[in-house]
């Protein structure tokens, strides 16, 4: 199975996930940004600024090509990532089902103040810091829409949000 644990910025993905994982037999967390860190990297270095990694349509297809990958030696994958574009996040849903049948897509939401705080708790450069918000603001405001159900509430204690999430797919 793959988990798509989609969320806004600073909303608790990769803290779920790592529980998700710990209780999942023969799971794994996979995160995609890897990929996405390193094809910023080698587009700076070419001379391109690409503010965000998810445009890249090589982006969408090495991470569809590396779940398959991991999907052969796991048997439950979990991937935590901050989809906004529900046709980005369709495309990797599509080349997912090519080689997987199980698949679940669950969005974590809270109030946009609430993952503000949660933001505010990291330490992290200022620059980032107006890009990460600026992005979560995106993320609370369109992961309401129905491309990003089902919707789990994450403005409660992780522990409550794993065992809902793990209900969910040990249940279908």
């Amino acid at each position: 199975m793959i988990l798509l644990l989609n969320g806004a910025f600073g909303i608790g993905k990769t803290s779920v996930a790592r529980i998700v994982v710990s209780r999942l037999p023969r799971a794994v967390l996979y995160d995609p940004e890897l990929i996405g860190i390193a094809l910023q990297r080698l587009a700076r270095a070419a001379g391109r600024d690409i503010p965000d990694f998810q445009d890249l349509r090589l982006w969408r297809r090495l991470t569809v090509a590396a779940l398959r990958v991991v999907r052969l030696f796991r048997r439950n994958v979990v991937v935590p990532m901050a989809f906004s574009d529900a046709g980005y996040l369709q495309e990797i849903r599509a080349g997912i089902r090519r080689f997987e049948s199980r698949q679940f897509h669950v969005c974590l939401v809270a109030p946009i103040e609430v993952v503000r705080q949660r933001l505010q708790n990291r330490q992290v450069d200022p620059a980032d810091a107006a890009w990460q918000d600026r992005r979560a603001a995106e993320c609370c405001a369109v992961h309401q829409g129905a491309a990003f159900a089902t919707q789990v509430d994450a403005d409660r204690d992780v522990n409550e949000i794993a065992d809902e999430i793990l209900r969910m797919v040990t249940a279908a």
